[in-house]
């Protein structure tokens, strides 16, 4: 017999990692994972945004642990993967959302600059789900979600322009097919979600100056509102997207129809 629609979502007794947990879209999807069952390990650069979320997410019942990692470094990406192990036995979901940005004309891009955020965003998910995926491996079970961007997909002679930024999340979304692909069969699924603007840290410098543009031109004529990316990343995390692997969902009001 097939299993409810409750049942199908349910995500009690699951463990998930979220890179890049602790504010904005990552704290949000963070937050709908946890919602729906799942005890959640945040990991973040900053210690204080990390305790201030760590915190709020306890007093709301939710399981929650923290640790300060940089994904872009190999060591660190292991130790909280074998943290988390030694905490939970296995880890069954991660979303891959710790990213990083550099706005300037691709003539003016300093090398460093590029390679920092290519580090980050791509290289950095990349170790992420190695270190991961060779866990879900030993279970034959396991969602991998990126967290890619429109930038990946699309551009605009009027920009914004961010080189890097945008190469990155075009590299997730090949990197997401060919997971998929290579782990299929064991058991994994991997998929990307391609958010359009949504306000956090990292997107308000560029939506305070497009917002005008996207009200005048989207599809569903506004920003994305706080929620709006978490009932897509709960489907992608759940038994209710089971048959789906190898998908970018782009979530952006029409932005890219």
């Amino acid at each position: 017999m097939a299993k409810s629609i409750r049942e199908l979502f349910d995500l009690s007794g699951k463990t998930a990692i979220v890179t890049g947990g602790s504010r904005g879209i990552g704290k949000e999807m963070a937050e709908g994972l946890a919602e729906a069952g799942a005890s959640l390990t945040l990991c973040a650069r900053r210690q204080e945004w990390l305790d201030e979320t760590i915190k709020e997410f306890t007093e709301r019942g939710f399981e929650v642990h923290g640790r300060l990692a940089d994904v872009a470094k190999p060591d660190e990406v292991q130790s909280l993967v074998d943290e988390t192990l030694a905490r939970s036995g296995r880890i069954d979901i991660l979303v891959n959302n710790a990213g990083i940005s550099w706005g300037a004309m691709p003539e003016d891009m300093p090398l460093e600059k590029w390679q920092m955020v290519l580090d980050v965003n791509l290289t950095g998910c990349f170790l992420m789900a190695q270190a991961v995926g060779r866990e879900m491996l030993k279970h034959g079970s396991g969602s991998i979600i990126n967290i890619a961007s429109i930038s990946g997909i699309t551009s605009s002679a009027n920009g914004p322009f961010y080189t890097g930024y945008v190469a990155s999340k075009a590299g997730l979304i090949g990197l997401t097919r060919e997971l998929a692909a290579s782990w299929g069969r064991k058991g994994i699924r991997v998929n990307a979600i391609a958010p359009g603007f949504f306000h956090s840290r990292l997107a308000d410098s560029v939506i305070d100056i497009y917002e005008t543009s996207i009200q005048e031109n989207n599809v569903i004529p506004r920003v994305g509102r706080e929620g709006e990316l978490k009932g897509t990343v709960v489907f992608l995390a759940s038994e209710a997207s089971s048959y789906v692997t190898g998908q970018t969902i782009v979530v952006d009001g029409g932005m890219t129809v």
